[in-house]
């Protein structure tokens, strides 16, 4: 690589069989993503390997670790319990609209309005011209502030079904105990197999599978112990398990469903004797569903193929699928609310001349964005961190014509610049943004309409929901759209109301979303719905080789104000000191960025140059202390996941009897002491999955020579692409970046959304 000045700115032992077992089996849980909830190792692309021919990775640990003595719900459950309340609400709503509708009942609005004038001049109570007479029009009024409402679940209702009771626990501990596995695995194990957990674990040793982070081995070992002689290879259960665990894995992998042959390819690599009976097993328990699709068209059918007769249909090729109920379920439902967008005329708030004129107004591809917006239910956005002026543009605009707008980001950081350029973006175009009355940085509080997509789905963010479960809103922007996975964009849709508009805006070059699915590029890849495309290029040097290695190609560019910097190193224990020394001083001094604001990236969190190495060297010289609350010290820079797949940066401001406290974008966060190892992780370096969303002033992304092989195009693009003014690379992977740039695309996931799509989608 040539880009821009090359080299630098500046010149315990547990002791004890059972306590060895524990480390044995989970003696690699940092490396997996566990604790920030990544869900990477590496992150090669956002997977690791295919899935189901291999291991597809380590299991990421679960987030939710020991129950919490007290019985409080941790931030993870409450998000969880509230999304299945507001589930149970909408389902409610959609059996009610499905039930017949007497004449003339449940109309409202203009609607009622008509029924109720065509009775009128029916009956000669009215005359025809009295009653269809145009009315006035009323004055254009400015969007209302949104009114907050309460959460859709009280945390006090979370708390009591939070933690499995404790009789249950120890009774699962003894089990555990017997069969050699670790006892700290307990509650999780009675949290994942619920009531009478100790009995299922009996009957079924292999159901330990289920926990995250087991491995088949080690299961086979447990079960061995339990069992003695009963205990074989050809054990139905451990193929049903084996199944369910390997669905799993493709999962973690962003997979929503394996084909069969490599299914049962990998139950073979798995000493599963009858790989056919273990997954038709599996199916038969209801542990699995099986899906005989036609397999995706790269082109449109051929003219007069439905005139071909039902013979060659039935010779069809099909692909046949195998998946867990979750995920099914989730990309069906995703496909019905996108299908319920595509096909409905959106709420007419504004006129068509009022939109017209909006977009007439703006300029390039603004204008486009506001024409199709106007026009249709869903919308696709494209373009670069620069083209997210055209969605603020576009919030300013509705928020004018009186739509209830909001925008909704992946992370705190991503919400914090949205909300200031949604700010400036009024005040250039002289019309009052939302929000424009808070000068400062914006805070969940603020009233600013930009939230996150947890907190919005969650209800700790955004307007609340109306009386039907629906988030009470006309206008949805979603940013960083290629980070939506199935579930929470099947969540999405089904929380809008009808009649809303619905825009997915995101960078396509970026890294896929950390859980299953690649919605974003599957929608694109359908052409369902308008797409906008971005014309605002990503300006200066930065821009310039972000926007190459989108396309393929490393190129090398002029940075005369040192925004691109070069520094190679020969081995891991160089990278690590050059590392420390661009933070804590080369860049501060050359760059102007202090080291709070610089970002350190690297491809994992295991190894000589990972984040748990890098974060330990950086604390040695940034934040030195003893580390008295589990390894963390006030001041620390900190990144904490409530759940998998969620990274909230922040920093330590104290620890006490209550837990950990962070202070996460304005957000004070209390971690209890119990969740503290699995959930928070030091953060001076992340890996790209963990910033994805987020920008800072200064990037330094460190590759070293054995992270070859992780390295893809949408990782690099995605590290590079951080940066905001400055972009150090610590180099040692030699001509390995200019191959994962120009040969190794995203890694496919395997997926049903277009299937599902295309019989919904009226042409």
């Amino acid at each position: 690589m040539t880009t821009g000045a090359r080299c630098e700115h500046g010149a315990g032992d547990h002791g004890g069989r059972r306590a060895g077992d524990a480390d044995r089996w989970c003696g690699d849980r940092g490396d997996r993503g566990g604790a920030a909830g990544s869900g990477e190792v590496p992150e090669g692309g956002g997977t690791e390997g295919d899935t189901a021919g291999s291991d597809a990775a380590s299991a990421t640990e679960g987030t939710e670790g020991d129950a919490a003595a007290s019985g409080e719900a941790s931030e993870a459950e409450a998000e969880l319990r509230a999304q299945r309340a507001v589930r149970e609400r909408i389902e409610q709503r959609k059996a009610e609209k499905k039930a017949p509708i007497e004449a003339g009942t449940k109309l409202s609005g203009r609607a009622a309005d008509l029924l109720a004038a065509v009775r009128a001049v029916e009956s000669g109570e009215k005359p025809v011209a009295a009653v269809f007479a145009e009315p006035e029009p009323a004055p254009r009024r400015s969007a209302p502030e949104p009114v907050r409402r309460p959460q859709p679940v009280a945390v006090e209702a979370v708390a009591a079904l939070a933690a499995p009771a404790p009789a249950a626990v120890q009774a699962v501990r003894q089990v555990l105990g017997e069969g050699g596995a670790p006892e700290a695995l307990a509650p999780q194990v009675a949290a994942a197999l619920g009531e009478g957990a100790d009995e299922l674990l009996r009957a079924d040793p292999w159901q330990l599978l289920r926990v995250a982070g087991v491995r088949p081995e080690q299961a086979d070992g447990f079960a061995r112990a339990l069992l003695g002689a009963e205990c074989g290879p050809d054990d139905e259960r451990r193929g049903r398990a084996v199944t369910v665990w390997l669905l799993e894995q493709a999962a973690l992998a962003g997979h929503t469903a394996l084909e069969m042959p490599a299914l049962l390819a990998a139950l073979a690599q798995r000493s599963v004797p009858g790989p056919d009976s273990a997954v038709q097993d599996a199916i038969a328990e209801g542990d699995a569903l099986v899906f005989q699709d036609a397999p995706e068209e790269t082109g449109g059918a051929p003219a007069g193929a439905e005139e071909e007769g039902t013979e060659e249909d039935e010779e069809r090729p099909v692909r046949v699928l195998v998946g867990l109920e979750r995920y099914a379920l989730a990309e069906e439902s995703l496909a019905d609310g996108l299908a319920r967008l595509v096909n409905s005329v959106p709420q007419q708030d504004g006129s068509a001349e009022d939109w017209e004129r909006a977009a007439a107004a703006a300029q390039g591809s603004t204008g486009e964005l506001l024409r199709a917006v106007a026009a249709h239910g869903l919308v696709l956005h494209t373009g670069g961190e620069a083209s997210l002026t055209e969605p603020a543009a576009l919030l300013t605009a509705a928020h004018t014509l009186g739509l209830r707008a909001w925008a909704a980001t992946h992370s705190p950081i991503g919400r914090t610049r949205f909300a200031a350029l949604l700010r400036r973006s009024g005040a250039a175009s002289g019309t009052p943004s939302p929000g424009a009355q808070s000068t400062d940085a914006p805070s969940p509080g603020a009233h600013s309409p930009v939230a996150t997509v947890a907190g919005l789905l969650s209800g700790a963010e955004g307007p609340g929901r109306d009386a039907d479960g629906a988030l009470d809103l006309d206008l949805l922007v979603v940013l960083d759209a290629p980070q939506l996975d199935v579930e929470t964009a099947a969540l999405l849709t089904e929380s809008l109301p009808d009649g809303a508009r619905l825009v997915l805006a995101g960078d396509p070059g970026v890294l896929w979303s950390v859980g299953p699915g690649r919605v974003f590029a599957d929608l694109l890849a359908a052409r369902i719905c308008p797409q906008v495309a971005s014309r605002q290029p990503d300006p200066g040097p930065l821009g310039e080789l972000v926007s190459g290695i989108g396309i393929g190609e490393l190129n090398q560019v002029e940075a005369p104000g040192r925004e691109v910097v070069i520094v190679p190193v020969r081995d891991a224990g160089e990278a690590v000191h050059r590392t420390v020394q661009l933070v804590v001083d080369s860049v501060p001094r050359a760059i102007g960025v202090p080291a709070e604001e610089t970002q350190v990236i690297t491809p994992g969190h295991g190894g000589a140059v990972g984040t748990r190495a890098l974060n330990a060297a950086l604390k040695e010289r940034l934040n030195p202390g003893p580390g008295r609350f589990g390894g963390f010290d006030p001041g620390d820079r900190v990144v904490y996941s409530p759940v998998p797949g969620r990274a909230l940066p922040g920093r330590v401001v104290k620890a006490d009897a209550e837990g950990l406290h962070l202070s996460c974008e304005g957000e004070d966060v209390v971690v209890p002491k119990e969740r503290v190892e699995q959930s928070v992780r030091h953060g001076w370096a992340l890996t790209a999955h963990q910033a994805v969303g987020s920008r800072w002033p200064a990037v330094v992304v460190v590759l070293p020579g054995d992270a070859a092989q992780a390295l893809s195009r949408p990782w690099v693009y995605t590290a590079f692409g951080r940066a905001d003014r400055h972009l150090s690379v610590v180099h040692g992977v030699e001509q390995a970046l200019h191959r994962a740039v120009a040969e190794v695309p995203a890694k496919p996931r395997t997926t049903r959304l277009p299937v599902l799509l295309a019989p919904q989608i009226g042409s």
